[in-house]
Parts: structure tokens; sequence; C-alpha cells
């Protein structure tokens, strides 16, 4: 049996628990709602959990509650105990600590309305409920868990948008939770007609991870009311491959239909994605199914989620590992959300090695370093070896070639064929 035939054994709907439900029933988002798994005695049963485990579970849930859908469930492997699934939604021992932020983002500093937080110049955030159909352990929003502080009630959501409407800098609002794609329908165009009333508002986009753990939930008529709204932006959430299945593919088609343009913004998390090859197939997997790689987030410091983050420097290598190696449709944005509010800071490998007047010395995604003419410099085809930065800086030298690259490769061989080698200049040095 090969490997994806392994892996298919050992999760999804056939060999979970409820492998004997109905289609009808599987496929019906209030079904799996109903039949959420949300207390340590049902996850000690499934996981096989001693009592030790179970009580330190209980006593964490007094903190920060959890639920799952059969559905999501059904993605863990359970005869492997570091699951990456299982990291991402079974609440761990290790989340029992004071350890970490309560608001790592300072969300409730920039908060100017139930639920709508200012901190960008033309943006706002506007967080319109609490619930989500499964609880991601690494959310940022643990504190709204318990005790909400999202727009819940029209009222809340009246006084929103009041300041959206004496605020004309604001022409763009993202609509989050919680998860936004939760809540009745009716309740969800409420919120939708208001925020279209307010006419500087240029661009409405959607947060929601329900096309990854629940996409039934992508009914006709919750389908109906996005397309009302319309021209409406939507980002989801995908954090490893093996969410990519059937049902999310058909959830994200149905929506793209709709001409809803669809961003993904993954968690670099550890044991889950980072590694290369794991968010290759990922990034890959999403492209596939018509999702746009947006941003890559480095896990923020919430309480808890010690376990859960990784380094900086491992988002910095993945991205390199990415860049100029497949398409850059590919590859998303790797940002560090800064503490106490400072918003959005992105990384990325250094490719600016070194600068002098008129010329910048770059390198490119194969560790080869070119001399760039800046500004008005002049432009000239004579070049001598180079034998370090400097004389590349200088704009003697052209570039810097390390040894064994295909691409380069591939021309000179090329070349020699026929017989053009003059055609096709090669590197004014290679590093050996």
């Amino acid at each position: 049996m090969d490997e994806s035939a392994t892996c298919q054994a050992r999760w999804g709907k056939a060999v979970s628990p409820w492998r004997d439900v109905s289609t009808e029933d599987w496929q019906n988002w209030r079904w799996q709602l109903k039949h959420r798994l949300h207390t340590p005695e049902q996850l000690a049963v499934l996981l096989g959990w001693d009592a030790a485990k179970t009580d330190t579970i209980r006593a964490l849930q007094r903190q920060f509650h959890f639920a799952v859908t059969p559905y999501y469930f059904s993605l863990i492997d359970r005869e492997e105990p570091t699951d990456p699934i299982s990291r991402l939604i079974i609440p761990s021992v290790e989340e029992h600590t004071d350890e970490g932020l309560v608001d790592p983002l300072s969300e409730k500093a920039d908060q100017v309305a139930p639920g709508l937080i200012h901190r960008y110049p033309d943006r706002v955030l506007f967080v319109v409920t609490s619930f989500c159909s499964s609880y991601c352990r690494f959310c940022i929003r643990k504190r709204n868990w318990l005790h909400s502080d999202a727009a819940s009630t029209k009222a809340e959501v009246d006084q929103a948008v009041t300041y959206l409407r004496a605020h004309e800098e604001v022409r763009d609002v993202l609509i989050s939770g919680g998860d936004p794609l939760t809540l009745p329908v009716e309740q969800l165009d409420y919120i939708l007609s208001r925020v279209r009333t307010v006419s500087h508002i240029d661009f409405v986009r959607i947060g929601s991870r329900e096309p990854v753990m629940l996409p039934m939930r992508c009914t006709d008529e919750l389908l109906q009311v996005l397309d009302k709204h319309g021209p409406l932006w939507l980002n989801t959430h995908f954090n490893h491959p093996r969410e990519i299945t059937e049902e999310a593919a058909t959830a994200c088609e149905k929506l793209a239909r709709l001409g809803i343009p669809l961003g993904n913004q993954t968690v670099l998390l550890a044991g889950v994605n980072d590694d290369v090859a794991t968010m290759k197939a990922l990034v890959h997997g999403l492209l596939r199914i018509r999702v746009r790689p947006y941003y890559l987030y480095h896990a923020d410091p919430v309480v808890g989620t010690a376990h859960l983050r990784t380094s900086v420097w491992k988002g910095v290598e993945i991205i390199e590992a990415l860049r100029g190696h497949t398409t850059g449709l590919a590859v998303p944005t790797y940002v560090v959300d800064a503490p106490g509010g400072g918003g959005k800071i992105p990384l990325m490998p250094n490719y600016l090695i070194s600068a002098a007047p008129g010329r910048v010395v770059l390198r490119n995604f194969e560790g080869a370093m070119f001399s760039y003419p800046d500004g008005g410099a002049s432009v000239t085809s004579r070049s001598v070896p180079a034998h370090s930065v400097a004389d590349l800086a200088s704009g003697n030298s052209h570039s810097l070639i390390p040894q064994g690259i295909p691409h380069y490769e591939r021309r000179v061989s090329g070349s020699e064929k026929l017989g053009e080698r003059e055609l096709s200049p090669t590197p004014s040095r290679v590093i050996k």
C-alpha cells in the first residue's frame, strides 16, 4: 500500500467514530454542530486519555473552552501522538499555564465601538461574534471565548456603523470573529446591509475558517446572502495540507463562482507546518482550489500557546525556500504582528547585499549576486571577473555565480550545442 493510501486509511470519515452516519447527515452543518465534541470525557474516550490528563483538561476548560465538529475531528490521525491536526484543535495540558498574553495585539485598546477596532489609517476590524464551530488552540481572541467583546446585537452593530459613518477615512471593513459565517443568515444579512449603507466604504472583507472546518456551512442560503452584498473578499485559514479535502475544495469553488476572491492566512505553528515540504504542499494545494496564499503569520504570544510557537527565523527559512523556487502566486507575505498593537511587520530574507553610489548588490533565490545600476548610473556590457562583493559594488563586475546552478548550466550547454556560445554570455565569475 502506498503512503497516500495508508494515510487515507488512518483518517477520514470512513475510519472515524461516525463511519456509519448517513451522507445526508454528515453533509448537514446543523447535524455537525449538534454533535460537536465539547467535553473532556468525550475526548478521553476517543483519544485514549488517562484520568490525570482528563482532569487537567477539565480544569483548563474553566479558562479556555473547546469544541470540535465530527467532520474536523475525522481529519485527525488518532494513531499518531503528534498529529498536526490534533495540535491545531485538541486542547493540550501545555495550555494550562499563565505564560503569554490575553490580548497580545492590544485590540481592546483600539476598540472604538462594540466589536470595532480601528488601528490602521483607512481600515477597521469588525468582530461580530465570538462563536466558532471548532476552536483553534492558537487563537488570538481566546479572551472572547468566555467574555465576548463582539458586536453581538443589532444595537451594537448600529453603534459601530455610526462610528464608520463619522469617519470618512475608513474605506475597508474586515468582518471577523469568532467566525461570521457561523451566524444565522438573517444576522449576517443585517450586518452586511448596515455596513453597505456607509457610502465611503469601498471594500468589505470576511475572515472565516468555515470553508476549512465546516465546509458544509456554505449552503445555497448562505451563498445567496453573500452574493446579495457583493463585491466581497474572503480570507480563509488553511494551516495544513490535510485540511484541503474534497469538501473544502467544493466550498471554495462555490464561493469563487460567486466572484469572491479567496485568500488564505496561515499561522506558522510548531509541529504543524514549520517545515518547507509541508508549507510547499499547502500553498500548492491552495492554488489548486482557487485560493491565493496571502499571509503567513508568525504565531502570536497568546496565553497557553508557547508550545505552538516557532522561531522567527523558521518563517524566514520557509520564505527563502519558496521565493523563486515556485510561482510567486504561491508565496505568502510573512508577517509578525507587533506587540501592543504595532500592526503587521513584513519579514523576508535579505536580498540587498550591499550598496555604493550608483550601484546596489542584490542576491537572487539561487544565491547568485549581481551588480545593479541605481538611478541614472551608466550601464555597460564590459565586465571583469568578480572576486568579492566589493567588485560588484564598484560596478566593474556584473555578477558572482555559485557553481552548479542548473539555470546557467543549461544556458552554456544550449549555446554550445547551437555553436553560438558568444551569444549567451557566461557569468563573470563562478564561485567554486
